[in-house]
């Protein structure tokens, strides 16, 4: 069945292509002029972009007082960028991916699980400031693409997200009454619902980000989605297209946004179809919006994808590196403390010996 259904969907999509031959004959023809400059400012600030998440990430983990440095964050980020594009399910093994990593590397499970969540938020905050500025800035176009309810409705969920996180001790200490029911049906966690509510927000007082720390850590993911953006707009330039500025915020925003629709891994299609529909209804050109969007999906999934499998086979080389390292200190360790007894009277010299002169 599985055989059938993925012969029946490759013969979908040979027909939606097929029927679509002369849009993609008259986009390959923008490729075949690239501007080889513009192509690799692309790349670089799509590479950057991912640089600008890992930072994110590290300043967080400092504010737990945690440090790991700026290339095994971007590793990190690469690899789970990859996971999470590449698998069905990708968000949930990504997040595995990067709890473990986060684990091996001096995070508690408080503060690992805690970067995490802190990290989607100011990511969801960051692009929906950015829709709210397309939306603006499209004067209307968001009407017709049906998305102020979707951005205003956004935008009331990142106010409840920044209202959760000032009310957490509060809100923490009324799971007192969910946790004994959890006790009672599932026998776990073990021990006083009232002492490990307790020992949580002991923990989570230990995560304690300044307000610096959270304004540089929205900058930091804000710069991500605009030097996505930006990677959009080299692509633009590089086959010789003219820029639809006046709805390029808002249908990345929309393009984005369907991502978070579990249909195909890493957004693989949606992406596309939203971006195009999206800057060509309002201003671009039909085969130079296809060529442009094109090549930024070949920069901004493809080629990520291939930078990120090279980097989760060096981040899981080097995590398990530090563990064996660790386990031999250890060993060394309970070694010495075992043999410490033993020297112990050979090291006492005769005039130190209780009772010497």
């Amino acid at each position: 069945m599985r055989l059938l259904v993925s012969v029946a969907l490759a013969a979908l999509a040979a027909h939606v292509v097929y029927g679509q031959r002369d849009e993609l004959v008259g986009a390959t023809s923008y490729l075949d002029h690239i501007r080889a400059q513009w192509l690799f400012v692309a790349g670089a600030v799509e590479l950057t972009s991912i640089v600008a998440f890992a930072a994110l990430q590290r300043r967080l983990l400092r504010a737990g007082h945690v440090s790991i440095p700026l290339t095994t964050m971007t590793a990190i980020t690469f690899a789970g960028n990859a996971i999470q594009n590449s698998l069905p399910g990708g968000p949930v093994f990504s997040n595995v991916f990067a709890y473990r990593q986060f684990r091996g590397r001096g995070a508690d499970d408080v503060l690992s699980g805690w970067i995490l969540v802190a990290t989607a938020a100011l990511a969801q905050i960051a692009l929906v400031i950015l829709a709210v500025i397309g939306l603006a800035a499209a004067s209307g176009t968001g009407s017709e693409l049906d998305l102020v309810t979707v951005i205003l409705s956004l935008l009331v969920l990142a106010a409840v997200i920044v209202f959760v996180w000032s009310r957490r001790r509060w809100i923490v200490r009324h799971l007192v009454g969910p946790l004994r029911l959890a006790q009672r049906v599932f026998k776990w966690p073990k021990g006083d619902p009232r002492r490990l509510i307790e020992d949580l927000l002991g923990q989570m007082d230990a995560i304690s980000p300044s307000r610096l720390d959270w304004v540089v850590a929205l900058a930091y993911a804000l710069a991500n989605w605009v030097l996505d953006i930006g990677c959009l707009i080299s692509a633009f330039t590089a086959v010789g297209a003219p820029v639809p500025w006046r709805a390029l915020l808002l249908a990345y925003a929309a393009a984005q946004l369907a991502i978070n629709l579990p249909i195909t891994p890493g957004g693989l299609g949606v992406v596309e179809g939203s971006l195009i529909i999206g800057l060509v209804a309002y201003g671009g050109g039909q085969e130079s919006t296809v060529a442009a969007v094109l090549l930024y999906r070949l920069l901004s999934f493809w080629f990520l994808l291939l930078i990120g499998w090279l980097a989760w086979a060096y981040a899981t080389w080097d995590l398990r590196r530090r563990e064996d390292h660790a386990t031999q200190d250890a060993a060394q360790d309970a070694a010495q403390d075992d043999a410490a007894p033993a020297r112990a009277p050979e090291a006492v010299a005769p005039w130190q010996a209780e009772g010497a002169t």
